[in-house]
C-alpha cells in the first residue's frame, strides 16, 4: 500500500513539472510586461532580425497584393500570397518558437494560412474583390498582433 502511494505521489509529481514545462515553453514563452502595456517578446538579435524581416515580407506582400488588385492581374496576387504562406515557416528554428507565447504563435499561423488560402482563392476564382476582402481579414491579425506584441532585446530582460 505504501508503495502505491508513492508511486503516486511521484506520477502527480512528474504531472506537475509537465504541465509547468508546458506552460513555460509552449504557452506562454518569454515575455514581459513593457512599458506601455504590450507583451514584450524578449529575443536576441539574431531572432529579432528573423522576426522583423518576416515582419517587412508580409509588408511588401501587401504591397504587391493591393498592387495586382488594382492592375487587376490575379496571377501577381496568387504568387505573392504563396510566398509568404505556411511553406515559409519552415525557416522559423525551434529555439525562437519556444520563446513566442501562444497567442503569437496562433496568430503568426492564421496570418501564414490567410496568405494560402487567398493565393489559391486569387488563382482559382481570379476575383479581386475577394482578394482584398481576404486581405482585409489578414490585416486585422497584423494590427491584432501589433497592438499586443512588441520585441525587446533578451539583454534588457535582467536590466
Amino acid at each position: 500500500m505504501k508503495h502505491c502511494k508513492l508511486t503516486f505521489v511521484a506520477l502527480i509529481c512528474s504531472l506537475l513539472v509537465i504541465a509547468l514545462m508546458t506552460y513555460k515553453f509552449i504557452i506562454s514563452g518569454e515575455t514581459t510586461v513593457a512599458s506601455d502595456g504590450r507583451q514584450a517578446l524578449l529575443l536576441e538579435p539574431a531572432e529579432r532580425d528573423l522576426v522583423l524581416g518576416e515582419m517587412r515580407l508580409f509588408l511588401r506582400t501587401v504591397q504587391q497584393i493591393t498592387q495586382g488588385v488594382t492592375e487587376d492581374n490575379l496571377e501577381l496576387v496568387a504568387a505573392a500570397a504563396r510566398d509568404v504562406g505556411a511553406a515559409a515557416q519552415k525557416a522559423v528554428p525551434a529555439s525562437l518558437i519556444k520563446k513566442l507565447p501562444l497567442e503569437f504563435k496562433k496568430l503568426g499561423f492564421d496570418t501564414h494560412s490567410k496568405f494560402d488560402q487567398l493565393a489559391l482563392d486569387a488563382q482559382q476564382f481570379g476575383d479581386a474583390k475577394l482578394a482584398l476582402e481576404q486581405l482585409s481579414g489578414l490585416m486585422t491579425n497584423c494590427v491584432a498582433c501589433h497592438e499586443v506584441y512588441r520585441i525587446d532585446p533578451a539583454l534588457e530582460a535582467g536590466q
